[in-house]
């Protein structure tokens, strides 16, 4: 079991990842690594000057390794439900289980349709400012919540913004996840 189960490993997946593991929740990404940022580059990514798509995934997997998220490479959901303690996550490897789910399979809604979450009438998942689905602890991001604005940093705030969700709901109050300087040292 793990406290936050993500489908999709590409920027907002992984975003969310992060924040969550970060800040010590046991998180766990489940990808096929079918990502469209292997056909793109990034010059428009604040921070980073220019990058291929493959390496800025190679990164941001990196990076999501070093905070001991939990990645299940080349491996499919093919159905989540909903129970009395979370979500019950089936993939082509076996059975998991999740107190959250995030949704980042970009602008493949299958998922989302098969676990009842509501749809906006262009066909995108209706989320509110946070990313929640109209499912209780069911989020999406990405290209499944937009019609037409499918970029790596949007799709990475939006995975932030649920994941600092998640993490106000566990502590009980608004959670920022701000480092300083001195986390660094």
């Amino acid at each position: 079991m793990s406290d936050v189960t993500i489908v999709g490993g590409g920027p907002a997946g992984l975003s969310t990842a992060l924040f969550t593991a970060k800040n010590g929740l046991d998180t766990a990404v489940f990808d096929t690594d079918e990502t469209w940022m292997h056909k793109a580059h990034l010059f428009n990514y604040l921070g980073i000057e220019s990058i291929d798509g493959t390496e800025y995934m190679e990164k941001a997997r990196e990076q999501a390794d070093e905070y001991g998220v939990t990645q299940h490479l080349e491996t499919a959901v093919t159905n989540i439900e909903q129970d009395d303690d979370g979500f019950q996550i089936t993939t082509d490897d076996g059975d998991h289980h999740a107190t959250y789910v995030v949704l980042a399979t970009g602008a493949d809604r299958d998922i989302a349709e098969q676990l009842g979450c509501e749809f906006t009438d262009s066909g995108t998942v209706s989320v509110n400012l946070s990313m929640e689905t109209s499912i209780e602890d069911a989020y999406a991001t990405g290209a499944m919540v937009r019609d037409q604005e499918w970029q790596a940093v949007i799709s990475a705030g939006d995975g932030g913004a649920a994941a600092l969700d998640i993490l106000s709901k566990e502590k009980g109050e608004h959670f920022h996840d701000f480092d300083t300087p001195t986390d660094a040292e």
